[in-house]
């Protein structure tokens, strides 16, 4: 998928921060996560949940797409349980 920016929810931005999570570790999930679950009726645009290893520590990330300005918007990032 081809993206020119990345944009956070005002959710996600507190999320990272507290649960310690870089932008670089969301920007490396977004190039090598593997989709794990696809939400295609999600409004306004469909999402996904991304799962990958950073430094051995698992994370997810739920994203969508907007195909009209080629970004992606983080919606929220976790450490699964």
């Amino acid at each position: 998928m081809q993206y020119e920016q990345i944009l956070y929810s005002n959710h996600a931005v507190k999320q990272l921060f507290l649960r310690d999570i870089s932008t670089n570790e969301i920007e490396y999930v977004l190039q090598n996560g593997e989709t794990i679950i696809e939400y295609p009726d999600d409004k306004p645009y469909s999402s996904k949940i991304l799962l990958s290893f950073c430094n051995k520590r698992p994370l997810h990330i739920v994203r969508s797409y907007i195909v009209d300005e080629k970004a992606i918007v983080i919606i929220t990032a976790y450490e699964p349980s």
